[in-house]
């Protein structure tokens, strides 16, 4: 029996920590939305600022969130 991997949400991780999203929870449409920008689950994303509004580098790029929409965005550390 393989271990249980930890899953947290997005906005936990401290900046400078990486992760790779595992799994976006929420409506269709909300879950298309996250899709359409990239975050898409076994990508690698970094937290650079944390709180409110949360930034991170998605790929080469630089995106800013709500911690709302970071709620729906699993990730392992």
């Amino acid at each position: 029996m393989l271990p249980s991997r930890e899953m947290l949400p997005l906005q936990c991780l401290a900046a400078g920590q990486q992760g790779r999203i595992s799994q976006l929870l929420g409506s269709p449409e909300q879950v298309h939305r996250l899709e359409e920008i990239g975050m898409r689950q076994g990508v690698l994303v970094e937290m650079l600022q944390s709180g409110s509004p949360c930034i991170v580098r998605l790929g080469g790029q630089k995106l800013c969130f709500r911690a709302d929409d970071l709620m729906r965005v699993l990730v392992e550390p």
